[in-house]
């Protein structure tokens, strides 16, 4: 059953396991993602599931454990969410970082940005940021899997935070993180969120500064509450 729809309309459980493919004209599934299916999810031959191409098109589909999946309902197309919504977030130690790209990646967020402060404790040789955004790509790739996400966020490569003031999309919309800072509204589209030591001054020159609530968070809190705000107020809920 093929063609194409307008209607605006996103994934849901009742559909069964999400997944993205290639080109939705073919539908082959990966061999990474159907071992997940099948191994983790308990996705049967003949169960429903549906894919997306990770750009605003997907399509219900019956799985198959032999071959490529059979199309059962219409290509959806959803145009992106407006505004588009970023949150840059400085390198922290541990696994953290890693939490923060799933939970933005849930939350809906189009746009993460790792940053290199200059009081980040963590520091990344070229080769060691190549490989860790690659991770942070598969996991916000399996994190849009997971919340049923049409539109796969874009993460960016580790820069530092004056990389942002030459982002002509977020130009007069950017705000830092800082205790003390006015509250967020609805004209802010990208909030940049420090490492534990705070900005530095420099840092913290020519930027607005916004505050995330009454107490002091951690870095992947401040992070994950920035992201929820955004999407709050884009999305009518708040």
């Amino acid at each position: 059953m093929g063609g194409t729809s307008g209607e605006v309309g996103l994934p849901d459980g009742r559909g069964g396991p999400h997944a993205f493919v290639a080109d939705l004209s073919t539908l082959v599934i990966g061999q990474d993602d159907r071992r997940h299916l099948v191994r983790v999810l308990r996705l049967r031959d003949g169960q429903p599931m549906t894919l997306g191409d990770g750009v605003g098109r997907w399509c219900s589909v019956v799985f198959r454990s032999e071959g490529n999946p059979e199309q059962s309902g219409d290509v959806v197309v959803v145009p992106p969410p407006e505004p588009s919504l970023a949150v840059g977030f400085s390198l922290i130690k541990g696994d953290r970082p890693e939490l923060v790209v799933q939970k933005l990646t849930e939350l809906g967020v189009d746009r993460i940005l790792p940053l290199m402060a200059e009081r980040s404790v963590v520091h990344w040789n070229p080769a060691k940021a190549i490989h860790h955004v690659e991770r942070f790509r598969r996991i916000a790739r399996a994190a849009a899997m997971q919340s049923r996400r049409v539109w796969l966020p874009v993460v960016d490569e580790l820069g530092p935070i004056g990389r942002i003031s030459g982002e002509g999309s977020f130009k007069d919309g950017v705000a830092v993180a800082e205790p003390g800072g006015e509250p967020l509204d609805s004209s802010v589209r990208l909030v940049l969120v420090g490492p534990e030591g705070g900005w530095t001054a420099e840092e913290l020159a020519g930027h607005r500064t916004i505050g995330l609530g009454p107490t002091v968070l951690r870095s992947e809190t401040a992070a994950i509450v920035a992201g929820t705000l955004l999407t709050a107020r884009r999305d009518g809920r708040i």
